[in-house]
């Protein structure tokens, strides 16, 4: 099983953390779109180490296909042909209030999105007129002066992350990739997410290996008491925050834990942090993440996903990790797997 790991460093901080992660074994990198931009760290990594990269997830909702299209093609090109666009809607507050950005029909802008993005770099690499009319974005005028032309290592993977059934079947219509979001259970991905997955490829006329499924994991673990305190405290704080937000509640309706969700985001208006992590108990953080020694987490990873991917993104959220447990994951990942 491939690994990927969430680039986290500050700007000035990109080269020497990327080169950490290459260390400990990790196959790829990705960004958040968090606190900093989702795309210039990965084209620093670029150049400081030989590793997969991935922005997961650049927000698409505000941002026109042709500037995720621009950006695709230059990370493509600076990676030597590693890199693959992961792109999502977020939610409404974040569009509106925080993005500025305009709100309706989340998965249609998104199947068209990726649509677009995906014809202005095939206009590019085959040399045919760009001409994408679509619902909510219009692409018809490409002059030479703007064409960058074809990209030596082809157009890159776009990948999609999704959670309800909405958005996984509009990936598995139109994706290379499906990004499955971090907040969530075995049950909840056998139940929801893999119905439909099937769905969407029926839909389109596309075969399971038309789409890569890429899991997201949130990983809690250590060897000593206090590590294994430590990273189950950032593991429910994570967990928590996901919880407070209504578009991920059908994770806990599957599991029976839908009346945790009005609680979690009454304390979440208020701040009340530590607080909503206490609601998180050990069952839960169990289910929702892993939790464990290196060798354990690895072990409930390949249980839960194994069998339907080949590659896990892994978050180590509010705690600090030792590089040697994080070899010792990827190393008992592989072996196993």
């Amino acid at each position: 099983m491939k690994v990927d790991l969430q680039l986290d460093a500050e700007p000035g901080e990109t080269s020497a953390r990327a080169a950490e992660l290459v260390a400990c074994g990790t196959d790829g990198l990705f960004t958040f779109e968090g606190a900093h931009d989702a795309f210039l760290p990965l084209a620093i990594a670029a150049g400081a180490v030989q590793a997969d990269l991935m922005t997961n997830v650049a927000i698409a909702l505000p941002r026109s296909p042709l500037h995720l299209a621009h950006a695709a093609y230059d990370l493509q090109l600076l990676s030597g042909g590693r890199f693959r666009l992961g792109l999502g809607s977020q939610t409404r507050p974040h569009i509106e209030k925080r993005y500025g950005g305009e709100w309706s029909r989340p998965a249609a802008r998104m199947r068209e999105s990726v649509a677009a993005v995906k014809a202005i770099l095939g206009s590019w690499q085959s040399g045919e007129p760009l001409r994408f009319e679509g619902e909510f974005t219009r692409h018809t005028l490409m002059p030479p002066t703007f064409n960058p032309g074809p990209n030596p290592y082809g157009p890159p993977e776009i990948c999609l992350g999704a959670l309800g059934p909405l958005m996984t079947r509009v990936a598995a219509e139109v994706a290379d990739g499906l990004l499955v979001m971090p907040f969530n259970s075995a049950r909840h991905f056998y139940e929801r997410t893999r119905p439909a997955i099937a769905e969407g490829l029926e839909r389109a006329g596309r075969e399971p290996a038309d789409l890569a499924i890429y899991p997201q994991v949130v990983v809690a673990m250590g060897r000593t008491p206090a590590e294994l305190d430590a990273a189950a405290d950032g593991a429910r704080r994570l967990l928590a925050f996901y919880g407070s937000t209504p578009a991920y509640r059908p994770v806990l309706e599957v599991e029976g834990w839908e009346k945790l969700q009005p609680e979690l985001n009454t304390l979440a208006k208020t701040g009340q942090v530590a607080a909503m992590a206490e609601l998180i108990d050990d069952g839960m953080l169990r289910t929702l993440a892993v939790h464990g020694t290196p060798e354990e987490c690895a072990a409930a990873i390949v249980a839960r996903f194994g069998a339907y991917a080949d590659r896990i993104c892994c978050y180590f959220p509010g705690y600090d990790v030792s590089a040697q447990h994080v070899t010792d994951l990827i190393t008992a990942l592989k072996a196993i797997s």
